[in-house]
């Protein structure tokens, strides 16, 4: 019922994803391995529930969804009989930026000063340094998104008319599972429920100001677009995930890989990125918290996203996502 063809391959028991029929409205559903789903809504006895509520109450759903998971004789159908949305709207959507440590040092060497005569070996070198320095001491950078760019895993991308340069970039996504405000790192990973993919579609032509260059970043214009953040298939569990931080993560564009690292390459982990959000903003249930992404963006290898290509993004242990590239009709 998507444009790409649902999959249950994540870790664990279950997941929560969002599904519907042709004729009826979204519903939270827990999804096991097999590709059967158990409608939330029956189970909770609430005509009214979605994920988000459920993420309101994590705790104690959290037990019980465990208990649904291993119980026989439920009434389940064939997850190939519905259509997968985004797996949870979002209230606040916080996106992480220059977090990879090779996509940085990347970066450092391709942008040198044209008087730099040294050799690339020693700007990697220097980068390498900076990179270390700042995961030691400095700070992550972190800006927010808007949750209407949020959509499904197999919805179609409209590439917007304005967009001159759109580009992948393929994101471990932390769901928040309970209010987090001025936490430690080292209590941050208990404030989170669990994680799933996000595609953080960015347009770099629009991303730098060229009318007000002293200002900077324009991440409203760069990001935002409806449509830009595809999200899910599923979210799973934290409790299912034994590392958040070594988890493999792809982006192959028509079947060609681009993107292909480990989130061990992050600078700042998960706990050190939803600690630091938190010093700031009070985190909510159903939030989500981008990480960054690794080296492999369109900007790297200068094939920008165009109207019919296809994007396949999976992380370890979260599924996979399919996208369809469409050009904006006038």
């Amino acid at each position: 019922m998507n444009s790409g063809s649902p999959s249950a391959a994540f870790a664990g028991p279950f997941a929560l994803g969002t599904l519907s029929t042709p004729d009826g409205p979204a519903f939270p559903a827990l999804v096991t391995p097999d590709s059967q789903v158990l409608d939330l809504r029956v189970a909770f006895a609430e005509e009214r529930l979605t994920t988000r509520r459920l993420l309101d109450r994590w705790e104690t759903a959290l037990p019980r969804l465990r208990t649904l998971a291993g119980t026989s004789g439920l009434a389940r159908k064939p997850l190939a009989d519905f259509r997968v949305h985004a797996p949870v709207e979002p209230r606040q959507v916080f996106q992480s930026g220059a977090n990879y440590r090779q996509h940085v040092i990347d970066l450092h060497v391709a942008h040198r000063d044209p008087a730099d005569e040294r050799s690339e070996e020693e700007r990697r070198a220097e980068a390498a340094e900076i990179m270390d320095r700042r995961a030691a001491e400095g700070l992550p950078y972190v800006f927010t998104g808007l949750p209407s760019a949020v959509t499904g895993p197999y919805d179609d991308v409209v590439l917007p008319a304005w967009a001159e340069k759109p580009d992948w970039e393929l994101e471990l996504a932390v769901v928040i599972g309970r209010p987090a405000h001025r936490v430690s790192a080292g209590e941050a990973l208990t404030y989170v429920a669990g994680y799933t993919i996000a595609n953080d579609l960015t347009d770099r032509a629009a991303v730098f100001r060229r009318d007000m260059p002293r200002i900077g970043t324009d991440w409203l214009r760069g990001k935002n677009a409806p449509g830009f953040t595809p999200l899910g298939p599923w979210i799973v569990p934290a409790e299912s995930l034994a590392e958040p931080d070594d988890l493999r993560i792809t982006l192959r564009l028509n079947g060609e890989t681009m993107q292909d690292e480990s989130t061990k390459d992050m600078i700042f982990d998960v706990a050190r990125l939803v600690a630091y959000v938190s010093r700031t903003a009070r985190l909510l249930p159903g939030d989500l918290v981008l990480t960054g992404s690794p080296a492999g963006n369109g900007m790297h290898w200068g094939r920008l996203l165009r109207d019919g290509d296809v994007m396949d993004g999976s992380i370890t242990g979260l599924g996979a996502q399919r996208t369809h590239c469409v050009a904006e009709r006038s």
